[in-house]
């Protein structure tokens, strides 16, 4: 399956890229194929704006979207969460 990580990256140290690169990491070890914004997005100077549209056409290409803890604060993320629900892919969201 492919699937694209969701979740907050402003305000948080590394732009929580640690909790994005393990989840990512962890489906891997599962066979799956992931999309990861901390590898599309590697650089944190970038404009909000800029990484979105990256990101966006990444996740258009998935089935499913694993969100982070905190998905829900995150402006890009809560896009992410609403394009994927829109488009009918599946929603993990390891916290229930």
């Amino acid at each position: 399956m492919r699937i694209y990580v969701a979740g907050p990256m402003t305000g948080y140290p590394d732009l929580n890229f640690p909790a994005f690169h393990a989840a990512a990491a962890a489906l891997r070890a599962q066979g799956h194929h992931v999309e990861n914004p901390a590898e599309i997005n590697a650089d944190p100077k970038a404009q909000w704006l800029d990484c979105m549209r990256m990101d966006i056409a990444r996740l258009v290409t998935c089935d499913a979207v694993y969100l982070l803890p905190g998905w829900e604060k995150s402006r890009g993320a809560k896009v992410e969460h609403g394009l994927a629900v829109g488009l009918g892919f599946q929603i993990i969201n390891p916290e229930g």
